[in-house]
Formats: structure tokens, C-alpha cells, sequence
């Protein structure tokens, strides 16, 4: 296809006519459309970039380099010179250098060193419907440089596909921009659906299987299979390879692969040929003279794994946008074919779309980094989707555990800003950090890797999945008592040196597609230590050194045994667990886990969840002072004892929340002990048995006329006076017996003079004496009027209102039957007698001839 052939060059003219007048711009165009590799030369060629150059963020490293190569090859110059890229580990650039394509974590990185970006003209955000946290953050941090110090700087935002709802959503964030759209060309593809579930078969036979049939039926053009991991690759590779003979060759091409591999599975062929790619071909990367698909469905997506406190890459069932992504692989030049191995019912239980990493990252490695750029609280930051507040939380206390942040002030530290120099999650930035002092990375970089993918002993599958496995191979965990991750990285150096053979692994109870893929993570670890002046050199193992970058690791996760005859454990920040049962670490008291698993229990009448701790390391006391000096505390508290019944004296030592150790003395201060008593019955933990409902309606008569006589100037009683008043009465006590039958009415009553207290008893009495010498108790409420009920026998001679508080408050009277039964309420006797009694008077009399009716 010629350049110009690109359905992309059909908005060059309207393209660059809108970057001349305003600097942003959302641009849609297909898969295949030319976006990537020519909107780039047409800023640069059409002079928008003065003496500047353009970054394109790309979201993988693969089309990164590829991208940045075919652009130069197109333009018949060196890579390096006039287009060049940049990721982790990987810069090919120079001071010539106009295109140039990075991912996206290298131009945050970059904003933190160079936050004006002297240079760069224009910055465009590709495959952005992909929704990576870089790719967000870095818009953001785009939008304010572009509103404050370079407002020549050019922003646009490109996607393959965007749905209406997230152009609104995209356009008012980037208000004012323009909006340009590339339809491209597109063939029909026709979609098949397997007709049953696969069952058990592996992807990779399933694959090979239905590539057979196809390759028939659809003689013509090349064949793109989608898998989720380089393991699954290989697989399906060896299949093919061994099903088709040599009519047709097979490529892999995933991240993983060297460069000249990942060439030569894009390049052209002249035997028919077939990829077998990760998503990566999913977008970003175009692949010629694709005519037939094949989708396994699957992909390794990043998400935040709560078992592990980190971010993990987990095969998962893709979205109905992205098959439909990579189904249209098949149609850019001619009409296509694409099989899906999975059910159309499938096919509508998927997500219509994946959520953004903004919704499904942790988010701590990012927020590190905007707080090394000033952002101190990172809720008012301008997100484009704000996360979940309980996802900063989480992030932010992470970081303050490592020491990364300032907990009281959220300020990065010099540690954290130590940590953002490696390309890795901040657990194991702190943990490589550690590794340095200790003369460790290279076992530090194994237990990296070790955490990242799926478990590598087939018992712990088992047991997760509430399975068993038919051979659980070898006592791994030999003598071991030091750490749960001594028994992966020897069974995993064990399942290395047997080239990771299916059966011998399978022998030794580890997973061996596991295992596979924790050598290529190693590595990369290693790359970044070695990148940041480690030595990634073998040392001596030095008892220890391991267990303390651990520790700094997960502090978060540090755990104590309750009892020393139970698993039950107790961590920081107020959590409970049970070790799990195949830890080795299980005579420790103190450990840190990497795993915090809920594990749903059964068998039961009613199901309950049970918080296991996996993956354990044992720690010292003294590692917590040495790493965490600040975060050591000794407590000398004096508290109530509910099982002793008393106050105690109780000594502690803690690590953040986390009681170590506490020891219990009898003898605490009397004065503080008086008032823990006191504040215990004020909560309603203890009682007194003289504090009872007379001292509590002498408290409200007091309090009620104080409202209605204000010039007796009487003390209001509130609750710091109750609680005052028990600390007077459990002076000098120690114990609940000592003050549960002390007298309680010279306390509360000395609260007013004498005076004072004879005006209660007659302007809030707590019985009124009425005509027949008939006294009824005046129930007080805290809000309505004063009550009293009496049979109407006893109004005789209660000609009017009765009154209290010198006459100001009229007394609601519940007029009573001989039997005690409520026949009315009023303040006013004078209009009972007159209006209501006259007509309840036969009925009651009629019902009560015994009694006296006037």
C-alpha cells in the first residue's frame, strides 16, 4: 500500500488547518488507518513542530520500537537520528531526534525532571480508548503545563474506537479541541462462534484444531491468532508448526520476544503465513494481508490484586470491544473471517468494555509520582475519571508505610523520591532499595517475581480452589522455617534445572507454565536493578538480609501469633488472619505475609469468610527499630480491664497499631484510675447500683427549671458534669466491686447549694399533693410538659390548671377512670368539668356504680 493510500491522509488538510488555530485535538480513526505512524511526519512535515519534536505515547513497549522503526525505515533514515524511542531500559534517541515514540510512564517521568518539557511541541496520546493510568495522569499533567507555562504546546488525543459517551466525556475535559474523525476503509468480516463450550481442552489445541478446518475453507491471505501469554504462544506455535507442514510458517510476536523476532513477524512472507500474537496486535500494530482470525478470548489484564497488595497481570475472558478489535483485523484490505472460541451466549456475559486502570490499578506507584511533582493532595488533582476514594486511601497509606510519604503531611520523602528512580512497583522499589544495603538483589529481584503471576506450588492451587492434586510431589519445604519464599525460589531453581518438563515439575507438585514465566520477570527485575547501579551479582547468602527486605516490603502486612497454640494471628491496621496451615514460619511470633486471602469456608449452616496468611517471612522485633524507628512506640496506658473488672496498668510496645508486647500491673495512678471508672459508667460498661431512676429525674427537674425559672441562675447538668460527678464518687477506687454500692445522692445533690435544692423540690416537685389528700408523681420529660395522672375521683375539689415553677408552667393532667384506664388528657380542669365530663360522666357511671360521681 502506497502512503498515500492511507485513509488517514483524507483529514491531512483539516488536521493541520486545526492545530494552526487552536492546541487540541481528539482524533478517531480505524485500526489500520495510518494514525500512528503518519500524524507524527505530517506535524513535523507541515511545520507545526518548529524546532521542536513530537511525542507519541504508545501504551506497550512492542509497537513502541516497531512504530519508531517503520516510521524511519518509511523515511529512509537511521532509527536514532531524526525518529527515535525511549522506554524502560531502552533509549534510542539524539539530540536530532524529531518523532519520537515512548511509552507512557517514560514522559511522566520526564515531566518530574524537566516539568517545562523544553523541546517537545507536541505530544499525541495514541490507542487512548485503552484508558492506561499513565496515559490519563499524563493528559492531565499535559492540560496544566499547556494552561500555565507552554500554551504552544499541542495535545492530541488519538483512539482507534470511541464510543459517543466517551467523546462527550474526553471533549469536556479537554475543552476547548477539536474533534476530527477518520472513517478509513473497512471490509465486512464475517464472525463464527464455536456451537458448545470447549470444555477442558487447552487454548492452544482448541486453536490448532479449528486452524486446521479454516485454512480450507479461506485459502487466501494470512492468518492472526490472538493469545493471552507468551507460554499459550509457544503452544499454539508448536502446534501449528507440526499440524500444517510447510506450506505456511508461524511467527510468535509478543513483548518477550527479541527485536528481530518481532520483525519478522510483521514483515511480509512469501508462503502464507500465520501470527500468533498477544494483544498487542490488538491495535497499535498492523499486520498486512490479514484475512482470518482466530480469538481465544483471553488476555493478561492488569489489575489490583487485594491478596498481594500489588498489581498483577491475570488471564481473563477480554471485553465485547476488544474481540470486536481484534476481529477487525481481518478486514483492511478485503472481506475477512474471524472465529471466536467461545460461545455466542459467552459473548453476551462479557463486559461491553474493560474498565479503565484508573477503576482496577493500585494506584500507588502513580501517586508517588505526582506527589514528586508538587501534588500533595491528589483528590483535587484533575483526573479525567477520579478513582475510587477507598483506592487513594489504600495507595496513600501504603506509601506512608514504606516511608515513601510524610504521614502526617503527605509529602514525599527523600526514600520515596530514592524509589521513584525504579521503573517498579513501590514495594519492591523499597525492597531492591533494601537489597542494595544487604548485598541481596538477586534473590530480592527472584521474590519480585515470584509474586507476580500465578502460584508456582500446584498444593496451594489446590487448596485456593478447594481441590487436591493427584501427586503432591516432594517435601519442598525440607528444614525450612525461615520463609515461605525459600521453599518457591528452590522449588522454582528446581523446576528450572529440569527445563521446566511438564511431568518432572508436575513430580515436584509445581506448576510449570507457572514457573516458565517467572524467568523473563526475573530478568526483567534484574534489568532495572542493574539499570539504577545494583549489583545484581551472585553473593553469599547472609542469614537475614532476605527476611529484613521483606519486610520493608510489606510492614503493612506484619503479623503476630495470638497464642502459641492456634494460627491465629493479628496484623496491623486492626486486621485478624489464620496462617495458613503449609506455611513453614508457623513456630515464629512475628512475620510479615505477602498474601491476605479471603477464604469463603463451607459445611457450615451458615458460610463465613476466613482471612488467610500466606506466603509468610519471619522477622525480628529489633529489624522493625532498625527499618522503622519512628514507626516504634512504647505505651504506657491506663485502661479499664472488662475480664478483671479493674483498672490496669498496661505497658506496650508497638509497631504502628500492632501491640508486640503488653504486660498488666494492678497498681495504676489512683487519680487516672477514677476517671477510666468513671468514663466506663458513663458509656454503660459498669454500673452503680445507686445511680439509679431518682438520680436521673432529679438531674432532668433540675435542668427542666432551669429553662423555666432562668433568674435562679441553677447550674445546667450536661454530660461532662455526670462524668465529673462519677469521677468524684470513684475517687480513689481501682476496681468495679470498690464503687458498685457507693452512695451516689451527696455527690449529685452537692452540685447545688442547699438553697438551690430547696427550689427544686418546690418549684419542680416530684410529687403533687391535690385536694383529697391524694399526692401523684410528676412525670418530666426532657422536651415536653410536666404530666401527672389521677383518677377523677381525686380531681374533686381541682377546680383549675394545676401549675408548677411558680405558677409559668401548667401540669398536662391524664384524667383517669376507676380503673385506671386513660379517658382523657388536659391542662385545663376548669373546661373538662365543663365541656368533656358531662358527657363521659353516664358511661362511667354506668360502668363504675360503685364509685362516687359528682
Amino acid at each position: 500500500m502506497r502512503k498515500s493510500d492511507l485513509p488517514i491522509f483524507e483529514i491531512e488538510r483539516s488536521l493541520l488547518e486545526t492545530l494552526t488555530k487552536q492546541k487540541r485535538l481528539i482524533l478517531t480513526a480505524p485500526t489500520g488507518s495510518g494514525k500512528s505512524t503518519q500524524v507524527p511526519q505530517m506535524l513535523l512535515d507541515g511545520g507545526l513542530l518548529g524546532d521542536g519534536q513530537v511525542m507519541v505515547l504508545q501504551p506497550r513497549r512492542l509497537p513502541t520500537r516497531m512504530l519508531a522503526a517503520w516510521v524511519a525505515q518509511a523515511r529512509e533514515l537511521k532509527i536514532g537520528g531524526e525518529v527515535g524511542y525511549q522506554m524502560r531500559l531502552d533509549n534510542v534517541t539524539s539530540s536530532a531526534t524529531r518523532i519520537c515514540y515512548v511509552t507512557e510512564g517514560v514522559l511522566l517521568r520526564r515531566m518530574l525532571a524537566d516539568p517545562d518539557l523544553k523541546g517537545v511541541s507536541a505530544i499525541l496520546f495514541d490507542e487512548f480508548h485503552e484508558r492506561h493510568l499513565y496515559g490519563d495522569v499524563t493528559l492531565a499533567r499535559a492540560l496544566e503545563l499547556q494552561a500555565s507555562t507552554r500554551p504552544d504546546l499541542i495535545i492530541v488525543v488519538m483512539s482507534a474506537t470511541l464510543d459517543a459517551a466517551h467523546v462527550a466525556m474526553l471533549h469536556k475535559f479537554l475543552e476547548p479541541c477539536g474533534i476530527l474523525s477518520s472513517q478509513g476503509r473497512m471490509y465486512p468480516v464475517g464472525i463464527e462462534y464455536l456451537p458448545a463450550p470447549a470444555g477442558n481442552v487447552p487454548v492452544w489445541e482448541l486453536a490448532v484444531n479449528e486452524l486446521k478446518r479454516l485454512v480450507g475453507q479461506h485459502p487466501q491471505g494470512d492468518v492472526l491468532i490472538f493469545m493471552p501469554g507468551a507460554y499459550e504462544i509457544a503452544r499454539t506455535v508448536h502446534a501449528a508448526r507440526a499440524a500444517l507442514g510447510r506450506q505456511f510458517v508461524v511467527f510468535p510476536l509478543h513483548g518477550e520476544l527479541p527485536p528481530a523476532d518481532q520483525d519478522a513477524a510483521v514483515a511480509r512472507s512469501d508462503r502464507r503465513k500465520i501470527v500468533v500474537a498477544t494483544n498487542v496486535a490488538e491495535t497499535s500494530l498492523t499486520i498486512d494481508n490479514i484475512r482470518l482470525v482466530i480469538d481465544s478470548g483471553l488476555a493478561r489484564i492488569p489489575r489490583f490484586d487485594p491478596y498481594r497488595g500489588i498489581n498483577t497481570l491475570l488471564v481473563e475472558r477480554i471485553s465485547r470491544a476488544a474481540a470486536d478489535q481484534r476481529a477487525g483485523r481481518a478486514g483492511r484490505t478485503v472481506p475477512g473471517h474471524c472465529l471466536r472460541l467461545w460461545t455466542a451466549h459467552d459473548q453476551s456475559g462479557r463486559p461491553a468494555r474493560e474498565l479503565s486502570e484508573v477503576k482496577r490499578l493500585d494506584l500507588s506507584e502513580v501517586i508517588l509520582t505526582l506527589k514528586a511533582r508538587g501534588v500533595n493532595d491528589v483528590r483535587s488533582f484533575r483526573w479525567l475519571e477520579t478513582p475510587d476514594p477507598r483506592a487513594m486511601e489504600r495507595a496513600e497509606m501504603l506509601l506512608a508505610d514504606l516511608g515513601a510519604v510524610d504521614s502526617s503531611t503527605g509529602v514525599i520523602t527523600e526514600l520515596g523520591r530514592r524509589m521513584l528512580a525504579f521503573p517498579a512497583h513501590p514495594r519492591y522499589a523499597r525492597m531492591l532499595l533494601a537489597a542494595r544495603e544487604h548485598g541481596c538483589v538477586r534473590p530480592v529481584a527472584l521474590i519480585a517475581a515470584l509474586t507476580q503471576g500465578r502460584d508456582l506450588l500446584m498444593r496451594r492451587q489446590a487448596k485456593q480452589n478447594d481441590e487436591s492434586i493427584d501427586e503432591p510431589g516432594d517435601d519442598l519445604s525440607g528444614a525450612e522455617t525461615e520463609s515461605d519464599f525459600f521453599v518457591l525460589m528452590r522449588a522454582w531453581r528446581d523446576a528450572e534445572r529440569h527445563g521446566f518438563d511438564y511431568e518432572r515439575c508436575r513430580r515436584l507438585g509445581v506448576d510449570a507454565q507457572a514457573a516458565r514465566q517467572v524467568g523473563p520477570l526475573f530478568e526483567q527485575f534484574l534489568s532495572i536493578a542493574a539499570e539504577e547501579g545494583l549489583d545484581i551479582s551472585e553473593m553469599p547468602f547472609r542469614p537475614g538480609a532476605v527476611q529484613r527486605c521483606v519486610l520493608v516490603g510489606f510492614s503493612d502486612h506484619l503479623a503476630k501469633r495470638l497464642d502459641a497454640g492456634s494460627l491465629r494471628c493479628e496484623l496491623v491496621h486492626g486486621r485478624r488472619g489464620v496462617l495458613a496451615r503449609e506455611s513453614v514460619v508457623q513456630n515464629a511470633p512475628l512475620f510479615v505475609v505477602s498474601e491476605v486471602r479471603e477464604v469463603e469456608k463451607s459445611g457450615r449452616r451458615d458460610r463465613e469468610l476466613n482471612v488467610v496468611l500466606s506466603l509468610a517471612t519471619a522477622v525480628k522485633e529489633e529489624w522493625l527499630r532498625e527499618f522503622f524507628p519512628g514507626d516504634c512506640t512504647e505505651v504506657h496506658a491506663v485502661a479499664y480491664d472488662p475480664a478483671l473488672r479493674r483498672v490496669v496498668l498496661r505497658e506496650e510496645r508497638r509497631f504502628r497499631d500492632l501491640i508486640l508486647e503488653e504486660k498488666l500491673s494492678d497498681n495504676p495512678p489512683a487519680g487516672e484510675a477514677g476517671a477510666i471508672l468513671a468514663s466506663e459508667a458513663v458509656a454503660g460498661r459498669i454500673a452503680l447500683k445507686n445511680w439509679n431512676e431518682s438520680v436521673e429525674l432529679w438531674i432532668l427537674r433540675v435542668n427542666r427549671l432551669r429553662e423555666w425559672m432562668p433568674e435562679l441562675a441553677l447550674p445546667a447538668i450536661g454530660a461532662e458534669d455526670r462524668e465529673a460527678m462519677l469521677e468524684q464518687i470513684c475517687r480513689g477506687a481501682l476496681s468495679h466491686s470498690e464503687i458498685e454500692n457507693r452512695p451516689v445522692w451527696p455527690v449529685v445533690k452537692s452540685w447545688l447549694s442547699r438553697q438551690q435544692q430547696a427550689w427544686v423540690e418546690k418549684y419542680a416537685p416530684e410529687r403533687i399533693e391535690l385536694p383529697r389528700s391524694r399526692n401523684v408523681k410528676v412525670v418530666y420529660s426532657a422536651d415536653g410538659a410536666p404530666t401527672i395522672a389521677a383518677r377523677i375521683q381525686d380531681l374533686y375539689g381541682v377546680k383549675e390548671r394545676v401549675w408548677i415553677a411558680n405558677r409559668r408552667v401548667p401540669v398536662r393532667i391524664q384524667v383517669l377512670a376507676p380503673s385506671n384506664r386513660p379517658v382523657q388528657i388536659t391542662e385545663d380542669l376548669a373546661v373538662f368539668w365543663l365541656e368533656t365530663y358531662p358527657k363521659l360522666k353516664p358511661e362511667l357511671k354506668r360502668k363504675y356504680p360503685k364509685h362516687e360521681w359528682r
